[in-house]
């Protein structure tokens, strides 16, 4: 194929800003599908967990033909956690969609992204989308795109970027307001006439980056990346040189690329093109497949350093093996190990703290509840340990991670935000209300300030407000910060949870449990509304006696329980409680009985009752 039909571009965007639904609508005007044949809606999100969440968690990569052109499209992830996926992307790439709200303009992980392909001099087009959204205000998401492209020290080559506006939904783009929305061909030419086609030279020895890796259970680890010179057909003797410089030679098993959203297999893959290798089972992120005559290290790819860590072990409570059927120690460790070879955003290792335990450090508590439901849907039972933050020495000073928070609410929520995360030890940076009494803030705060208040902050503004935050740093630790106010109601017996029992605890706090679930000692039941933990028995059955009663007994009025997702149970717990996963519940438990600070007795809290 003729390399000026080749453009590479990669689509970035905040969360939830149409990234996946604009992909959408240009494949299928792309003639890809037969007329009858079906298409599911956001095609690219093919994981179960982002079809469920809304949200894109992996890179994926596409090809959609157009006019004789070959476009291949990396769709990335638009949340934070999952970062890492779209910095090592960019450099496949010649230049990027950014994708631009009508109503929301350009949001924190739009900046995150924009920064890091504008340092790479990558010339971006810009899509206002969601046009015909009722509130959408194109030319004011424009103009603040443009700002953003001033703060972030585009040159005068970047500034001067192309644009369209969009609706992904509807299946139209145009370029100028007043055009007739007919289809996305607007947005064909304007990535075909912009968009500067591959410089790699193709007559040179074969070169290629690993910029991310796959994982195959047949042929190992597959290397993806764009191809910086030559051609590499199956069966080609290539070098893989390691970043430590280790040179080893093997031969091309099987090269794929895309059609549409299918992968297919090819026998040869000029420069310019982006594909995927097989060959090398051990080849890791960075590394450089060559011509075994013309060996070539290239520069490394920089990950952004894990922030969290948690221990996974295995379940030891009561009920373990109920649900599961994966529960030794030994199929823990198989299931993480594989995780590691595929997913190297995540560092996997063997706990050095404690026995029989897997420790995975990640960027946030969103990429570690994705890999935990991950396995539990796998029939995976495990318990694991309140996330710690990494700490850092620097100098011969301890640091911890400090994040970037961007906050917008109304302006009477502000006083309360500001209050909060001021007892988390954050540190304002930006303040500004607009005219419409919508406040803008910035805060530097520690991770552990962070972990936790999303679901305080929806409450506090009435689910009205809007927080993100990014990893800005590691500085010096900030000093205690109390995070959850209010301890928990915590079973001292055995049994099922009674409908007698669970009315008379109601309250006391907010249940975890509904009627009939099964109990065991240690088991957390619920948050007390006080700040102590304390003892229930919520197994307690109403006693029946032979005297008749004056009048009928009132029917107990059951509060629908709390239950939490596995994100909320990371920030939720202490550190002397673990959190049990199996495929069908999650349990929050005490490690220690003894470590109960008791107020008062169990049968002191039924008399009160």
């Amino acid at each position: 194929m003729n390399q000026s039909l080749y453009r590479n571009i990669a689509i970035i965007a905040h969360i939830d800003h149409g990234k996946t639904t604009l992909l959408d609508a240009l494949l299928r005007q792309s003639n890809l599908f037969r007329d009858n044949e079906f298409v599911a809606e956001r095609m690219m999100d093919s994981y179960d967990q982002e079809k469920e969440r809304g949200i894109t968690i992996f890179a994926k990569h596409t090809s959609i033909p157009y006019q004789g052109f070959k476009i291949n499209v990396i769709d990335t992830p638009g949340h934070s956690d999952f970062s890492g996926e779209v910095e090592r992307v960019l450099g496949m790439v010649s230049s990027v969609l950014l994708l631009v709200d009508a109503q929301d303009g350009p949001m924190p992980q739009t900046r995150f992204v924009l920064s890091k392909a504008l340092k790479m001099g990558l010339r971006p087009l810009v899509v206002i989308n969601k046009i015909d959204r009722p509130h959408a205000d194109p030319f004011k998401a424009l103009n603040e795109t443009f700002d953003l492209f001033v703060e972030l020290g585009a040159n005068e080559e970047q500034l001067e970027f192309k644009y369209c506006f969009a609706s992904g939904l509807s299946g139209f783009a145009i370029r100028n307001l007043e055009d007739p929305r007919v289809d996305m061909v607007p947005l064909f030419e304007l990535i075909i006439h912009n968009v500067t086609p591959p410089q790699d030279d193709p007559a040179a020895p074969f070169l290629m980056q690993a910029m991310t890796v796959d994982y195959d259970q047949f042929v190992g680890r597959q290397a993806t990346g764009r191809i910086l010179g030559g051609k590499v057909a199956k069966g080609q003797k290539v070098a893989w040189v390691t970043q430590g410089g280790v040179k080893t030679t093997g031969n091309i098993v099987r090269i794929e690329g895309y059609s549409g959203i299918k992968k297919i297999e090819m026998e040869e893959a000029f420069a310019g093109d982006i594909v995927s290798l097989s060959g090398f089972p051990e080849v890791m992120l960075g590394d450089t497949l060559c011509d075994p005559e013309h060996v070539v290290t290239l520069p490394a790819i920089r990950i952004d350093e894990p922030t969290l860590s948690i221990n996974i072990m295995i379940n030891s409570g009561p009920l373990a093996g109920k649900d599961g059927k994966n529960i030794t120690f030994g199929k823990l460790k198989e299931r993480l190990l594989k995780e590691k070879r595929a997913n190297i955003s995540l560092k996997i290792e063997e706990s050095s703290n404690q026995q029989e335990a897997m420790t995975v450090y990640g960027r946030g508590e969103l990429q570690l509840g994705v890999l935990l439901e991950a396995m539990r849907r796998e029939g995976m039972e495990m318990t694991i340990s309140k996330p710690q933050v990494i700490i850092k020495v620097i100098e011969g000073q301890k640091c911890e991670p400090i994040e970037k928070a961007y906050i917008e609410v109304p302006e009477e929520f502000s006083g309360a935000v500001i209050e909060e995360l001021s007892r988390r030890k954050g540190e304002m940076q930006h303040f500004h209300t607009n005219d419409n009494k919508i406040t803008s803030m910035e805060f530097l705060i520690p991770t552990r300030g962070i972990m936790g208040y999303r679901n305080d902050f929806l409450t506090a503004t009435r689910g009205l407000g809007i927080i993100t935050s990014l990893f800005d740093s590691f500085q010096p630790i900030k000093g205690a910060i109390v995070q959850r106010t209010k301890g928990v109601l915590i079973a001292n017996n055995t049994g099922k949870a009674t409908t007698y029992a669970i009315g008379m605890l109601q309250k006391r706090g907010i249940l975890f449990v509904s009627p009939g679930d099964e109990i065991y000692e240690g088991l957390v039941v619920g948050e007390n509304s006080r700040d102590n933990d304390m003892e229930v028995n919520i197994t307690r059955p109403k006693q029946l006696t032979n005297v008749r009663a004056s009048g009928t007994d009132e029917a107990v009025m059951v509060v629908p329980a709390k239950k939490f997702t596995l994100e909320q149970a990371i920030v939720y717990i202490d550190e002397d409680e673990l959190i049990e996963i199996t495929p069908k519940v999650i349990r929050i438990r005490k490690k220690e009985l003894k470590s109960v600070n008791r107020k008062k007795t169990s049968s002191q809290s039924d008399d009160d009752e």
